[in-house]
């Protein structure tokens, strides 16, 4: 009797310890959410984003989990998208490839069945910044009528172990309920650069599970679910990553015919006078990109404004600005400079200023130094010598 009483009491004992963790666990788990200051708005945003993705998409609310709702925020719709390809000035050759090669497939799937013929899972676009990949991926996305997501590394990484590697099972699984679907990467290399050592461990979970869910949809020819990614760095990128990017096209420097195609696309709607030469204008404009090309349009159309001010300050009343002449834009040409060689001038002229300055006995010092070290690297041979 005794020995059974002792039993039941360690068997109590046990429950009560095992009841105790429990409700501590349960108490530290609560309270560490409560100290999120965070959780309230994003959960009540990612809710009624969901709810708008639905009524914008047409559809009724698609079952998502907590780990969807937070994607749904990055979620875009193309009918909401701007940009179509006679937005994005030259890169005809480019644009009629991806036509056939991502296009296509998305938006007529019967014609592209079986396994050669099914549709692009990878897509990479390189080239140097301002060539125009970010509106090129747009452009896709509204040509092709599929939905956009642009996933931000900043919304894979939580602080809870585990979540990361969730958040990005959550970007295919929306991503397959949507499809046909576009996951736009920006700046891939600095996601899903060369794996090395020194690489965070929560960093190196995420690429894996990116890279094994992209395979496991390769393997779904029913699946329109593609991964759009864009870098200027295309030699950081792992190599695991490069050989599910089978299509790459390089985006590079506009030459005078695009850059006089970008002109006229950028100024398309805008007041300007008839007789302006894009071409000469282009011309001027040599080593300039599309987004150099855009801020240089902005600078010049400050110009007419510039002139209806003063002429107001003289009496002179002026209904509306004059339209944009082509004396405007070579103005800008002559007084501005390129941000990138603006920056370069700087710095080269900030080291040989820094040279100058080196003062007499700085100077006497350093040839003192260098007189004494080949002396000694003198007497250290002919020891050897001897």
């Amino acid at each position: 009797m005794r020995g059974r009483s002792s039993e039941t009491k360690l068997l109590q004992e046990l429950i009560l310890y095992a009841a105790s963790a429990a409700l501590s666990g349960l108490v530290l788990y609560v309270g560490l959410r409560q100290l999120d200051p965070n959780r309230h708005a994003s959960k009540k945003a990612a809710i009624h984003h969901k709810k708008e993705l639905a009524k914008r998409l047409g559809r009724p609310i698609i079952q998502t989990n907590p780990y969807e709702d937070v994607i749904a925020c990055d979620v875009i719709n193309p009918d909401h998208i701007d940009v179509k390809f006679h937005s994005v000035g030259g890169l005809e050759a480019i644009k009629e490839a991806l036509y056939e090669l991502v296009i296509l497939p998305l938006r007529r799937p019967e014609l592209f069945s079986g396994k050669l013929l099914g549709p692009q899972k990878g897509v990479l676009l390189y080239g140097p910044p301002g060539t125009g990949k970010t509106m090129l991926a747009k452009a896709i996305a509204k040509e092709s009528g599929a939905v956009f997501i642009n996933m931000r590394i900043s919304n894979l990484m939580s602080k809870w172990f585990g979540d990361a590697q969730k958040m990005v099972a959550a970007v295919f699984s929306l991503a397959h309920k949507l499809q046909p679907a576009i996951i736009f990467i920006d700046e891939v290399d600095s996601f899903l650069g060369e794996r090395k050592t020194t690489d965070n461990d929560t960093l190196t979970s995420m690429k894996t599970e990116f890279m094994a869910l992209w395979d496991g949809f390769s393997t779904n020819q029913n699946a329109r679910v593609m991964v759009l990614a864009a870098t200027n760095r295309p030699s950081e990128l792992d190599e695991a990553i490069l050989r599910r990017l089978p299509q790459a096209f390089e985006i590079g420097m506009p030459d005078n015919r695009e850059r006089s195609q970008i002109l006229k696309v950028i100024l398309r709607g805008e007041k300007v006078e008839d007789n302006i030469d894009y071409d000469r204008i282009a011309s001027l404009c040599d080593g300039y990109t599309g987004s150099d090309l855009l801020e240089l349009c902005k600078k010049a159309v400050y110009f007419p404004i510039r002139d209806l001010l003063n002429d107001e300050k003289s009496g002179k009343r002026t209904a509306e600005p004059r339209p944009l002449s082509e004396l405007d834009l070579e103005k800008v040409l002559a007084t501005s400079k390129k941000t990138k060689v603006a920056a370069r001038e700087y710095s080269r002229l900030s080291s040989s200023h820094s040279d100058s300055d080196s003062s007499p006995v700085q100077v006497s010092i350093n040839q003192l130094s260098k007189l004494v070290v080949s002396r000694i690297l003198n007497l250290n041979l002919d020891n050897q010598d001897s």
